[in-house]
């Protein structure tokens, strides 16, 4: 029977880290992960400046009448923007459900979850 195991991680370097060695430790039908993708913009935009532009008068012959500038702070990122959570997913027989269990719980698994495929 084909199980697929599921865990948590708080980044996808662990994930792949985590895969690597379960691909190393036993015979898997397939790995793979997902994770927050908006997470990379939120890391490139911590990094970066925030431009704010005061709007223009009806009157005036300029498109913006001041920009302000700041460092992006975490306030400015939404929290859920800022997650690197990502799940990564095991594919293999039966026989092999602890080891790969157990080499994802050495290496920082969280909510470590099994369910029969078909």
């Amino acid at each position: 029977m084909i199980t697929r195991i599921s865990a948590e991680f708080e980044t996808p370097e662990l994930a792949e880290t985590a895969i690597h060695r379960v691909r190393e430790s036993v015979p898997v039908h397939s790995a793979s992960m997902t994770y927050n993708k908006a997470s990379d913009e939120a890391m490139k935009l911590r990094n970066g400046t925030v431009w704010t532009l005061l709007p223009t008068a009806v009157t005036s012959y300029n498109y913006y009448t001041a920009s302000m500038e700041s460092p992006a702070s975490d306030d400015v990122i939404p929290e859920y923007d800022r997650r690197r959570n990502t799940t990564a997913y095991i594919l293999c027989d039966e026989e092999h459900i602890d080891t790969v269990k157990s080499v994802l719980n050495a290496l920082g698994g969280l909510s470590i979850r099994e369910r029969l495929s078909h």
